[in-house]
């Protein structure tokens, strides 16, 4: 279901009937698959391509020509249920792969790859391509 939308001319949403979407603005060109919900204030650029089952919280930015796989999952609150929302920012060009988490308030860089599967803890630069758990090389956690 549709609702409060700010959907750009030329964004294409095959079943609309099968996707939920709340006040966000989705760039022209930009795909957005079924069983999506993406949620108020995100905004997506253009000619991206959104998978089936994502899910895309406030709080997250998404530039032009990204790529998310099916059932990648943003987060938007780093400490549960704090309520406080914490900004993730993909930039130009970024593909993220089938069944990503990306825990919020990260930045993930321009063409950046992410792998399918992968838990995303720490910011990604531009070109970088990170895959695993934690996507981040090491055995620390953030959470304390």
């Amino acid at each position: 279901m549709i609702r409060n939308d700010v959907l750009c001319s030329g964004a294409i949403i095959p079943q609309p009937d099968l996707v939920n979407i709340y006040g966000c603005e989705i760039g022209e060109g930009t795909k957005v698959a079924a069983f999506v919900e993406i949620g108020t204030g995100v905004v997506i650029g253009r000619n991206c391509k959104i998978e089936a089952f994502a899910f895309i919280p406030y709080g997250v930015t998404i530039e032009d020509d990204v790529f998310i796989g099916p059932h990648v999952c943003f987060t938007n609150d780093k400490y549960p249920p704090s309520g406080k929302i914490t900004r993730t920012h993909v930039k130009r060009g970024a593909a993220i792969g089938a069944g990503a988490v990306i825990v919020c308030g990260v930045t993930i860089g321009e063409r950046a790859k992410i792998g399918a599967g992968a838990v995303l803890l720490r910011n990604v630069a531009d070109d970088e391509v990170v895959v695993g758990y934690a996507a981040q090389g090491l055995a620390e956690s953030r959470w304390k």
